[in-house]
């Protein structure tokens, strides 16, 4: 097992270092980052990343919200989480304690892929009504023999000590880590983001972390509840996704009660970083369509 990341070293390359802190919540430690004043706006990346995914899209955002983007539990420099902690819910439960810790409520929550899921489960938890963004939601079970199959590798790859590690040598070079990235997203990316992707591919405690949270995400159960939802929801979803099919977020836009879904051409799964600027304009739009416009 590589060591962990530390801030000091593998951070120096984080974008947006200034806006950065530490939080800890009884044995964790939050890596979080915050800008601006105003309503809040909470973005949670998905799995695999960590907030620097967001690099783009928080500086204009900050202009008018107050903007949180937390590393997930066993992501990136958020440290303490125990691998059980990974389920859906109690992932939902930990961002909580965060929140509570922070002494916030969120006026919008943004999710990106897994992100997405999580935003849904924690307004549903938490009981929030607020309005929801999901870009390239991972809403949808794998379909068929897959759901059962795909869950128990995962888990068959997480507790086997040296799947996570051959992984990351794998990517050790830069070229590798773009070349699996590009690969796996249809997204091309600039440097500073692949540089970020890279350190975390190279790391395999991150890498476990990555593969506990796809052993333990419990799509089904969730996909339950998307009636219950409320929630002005806003999906985002690019066409040429080749993780998360657009046909997912058609399906979960006819079963979420006030949902709608605007499409992307020419972008893969990480569009909200091939173009950060259009996706922080279509969140502020959605934001100040439900009154959560702001003021700074």
């Amino acid at each position: 097992m590589s060591r962990p990341l530390e801030w000091e070293r593998d951070g120096l390359i984080w974008p947006h270092r200034e806006a950065s802190e530490f939080v800890s919540v009884g044995r964790t430690r939050w890596h979080v980052q915050r800008m601006g004043k105003g309503p809040v706006i909470l973005l949670l990346h998905g799995t695999g990343a960590s907030c620097h995914s967001w690099r783009g899209v928080m500086p204009p955002l900050a202009k008018k919200h107050s903007v949180i983007a937390p590393d997930l539990p066993r992501h990136a420099f958020t440290t303490g989480h125990p691998p059980e902690v990974m389920a859906l819910p109690s992932m939902a439960r930990a961002l909580s304690s965060l929140l509570s810790e922070l002494d916030v409520e969120p006026d919008l929550i943004v999710g990106h892929s897994a992100g997405a899921a999580l935003a849904l489960q924690l307004a549903l938890d938490r009981g929030l009504g607020v309005p929801v963004v999901g870009l390239n939601a991972a809403l949808r079970p794998f379909p068929g023999l897959a759901a059962q199959l795909f869950p128990a590798f995962a888990k068959l790859l997480f507790v086997n000590p040296l799947v996570p590690r051959l992984f990351s040598k794998s990517v050790a070079r830069a070229e590798d880590a773009e070349r699996f990235l590009t690969r796996a997203t249809q997204s091309r990316i600039d440097a500073e983001g692949m540089a970020c992707y890279a350190a975390l591919l190279r790391n395999s405690r991150h890498t476990k972390g990555a593969l506990s949270m796809m052993a333990n995400w419990d799509l089904p159960a969730l996909q339950s509840r998307l009636p219950q939802v409320n929630n002005p929801v806003l999906l985002v979803h690019s066409e040429r996704d080749n993780a998360v099919p657009v046909s997912a977020a058609r399906e979960a836009t006819e079963v979420l009660p006030n949902a709608r879904l605007e499409e992307l051409p020419a972008l893969g799964h990480l569009a909200h970083e091939e173009d950060p600027k259009n996706a922080a304009r279509m969140i502020a739009a959605f934001a100040e369509l439900h009154g959560v416009g702001g003021q700074r």
